[in-house]
């Protein structure tokens, strides 16, 4: 069993992802050590993109123990709030938003009109690194749905981990997944997504900040375009910059 909290817990987490690697633990097996580990003190991370379907599909049926929040940006698109409620009528489960201190409208107030525009790290910070933190603050574990294959930033992505920034465990069970092992288990289960992957949206942010992508593009490339931005800043390790600022 691993103990989580003390100095020895980096060391026992990275044996235990070399044995899941090891002997291929697949991501429901993942999941479902994840709830009788941690049970209520799990949450999982859920922008309700393809990935993060899959997990709560994989979360009703095996974990329904493990909670889900989202990060509500106040800028989210409407079929992203619409796959919310889908999966919520699927699966009757409750994602709890956490949203900024500010409205949009208060924050044009007080930073000026589009701060996504001018100023990407510092309008996700305040709309979505700060909710994070709310939201895992006394938390145990957190679960998000990064694969390997989605960005540079990303390929190497343990299937759990330390996270120092909110001194928690992060666990990423479909860490080893390709965009077709997604896209199968969405379709062999019927599992509700967003439509917009099927617009040419492999990545969905908020909407100022999110653009179709063209054929061969990376996957990502929609998401601050044209800023050098990559990531919003929830998955940095701790005392890290995205990259736009370093």
């Amino acid at each position: 069993m691993v103990e989580v909290g003390e100095p020895g817990q980096l060391a026992a987490l990275e044996e235990l992802a070399a044995g899941w690697e090891r002997e291929g633990t697949g991501a429901e097996e993942i999941v479902g050590w994840i709830s009788e580990r941690f049970g209520t003190e799990a949450l999982l991370a859920c922008s309700f993109g393809a990935e993060d379907c899959a997990l709560v599909d994989m979360i009703a049926r095996v974990a329904p123990r493990i909670g889900i929040f989202y990060l509500d940006t106040g800028l989210l698109f409407e079929e992203t709030l619409a796959t919310r409620d889908r999966l919520q009528e699927r699966y009757g489960v409750r994602p709890v938003a956490f949203r900024p201190r500010l409205t949009v409208a208060e924050q044009a107030e007080a930073h000026g009109e589009a701060l996504w525009a001018r100023e990407p790290d510092q309008c996700c910070h305040m709309r979505k690194v700060l909710p994070l933190e709310a939201a895992l603050a006394g938390r145990l574990c957190w679960i998000t749905g990064l694969r390997r294959d989605q960005a540079p930033t990303r390929r190497n992505t343990p299937l759990i981990q330390w996270d120092a920034a909110h001194r928690l465990v992060k666990c990423n069970p479909l860490a080893r997944w390709t965009a077709e092992d997604v896209w199968t288990y969405i379709r062999n289960r019927n599992v509700p997504y967003n439509p917009m992957h099927d617009r040419g949206f492999p990545s969905i942010g908020c909407w100022p900040c999110t653009r179709a992508v063209a054929a061969g593009e990376d996957p990502r490339a929609g998401r601050w375009a044209g800023t050098g931005k990559t990531e919003c800043g929830l998955h940095l390790p701790a005392g890290a910059q995205p990259e736009a600022v370093r």
